[in-house]
């Protein structure tokens, strides 16, 4: 397809061509860009993250009590 979306071999117009916006300083946002398709969704820890830290926790706190005892 031509740039102005015609048939290289027939010339009949098969779509016309799609306008883009330009990408300049002042219209791009580079924080939504970022954060992807879902900038509004929190996405939270998974539940094996946080018991690795409690289990993380738990264990440095012993290796401090057990320096002083």
């Amino acid at each position: 397809m031509q740039e102005d979306g015609s048939c290289p071999s027939c010339g009949r117009v098969l779509s016309e061509p799609a306008v883009q916006s330009l990408h300049t300083a002042k219209n791009l946002d580079l924080k939504r860009l970022a954060a992807g398709d879902d900038a509004d969704v929190d996405a939270k820890a998974p539940w094996h993250f946080k018991l690795l830290v409690v289990a993380l926790v738990l264990y440095l706190a012993w290796r401090i009590i057990d320096l002083f005892v």
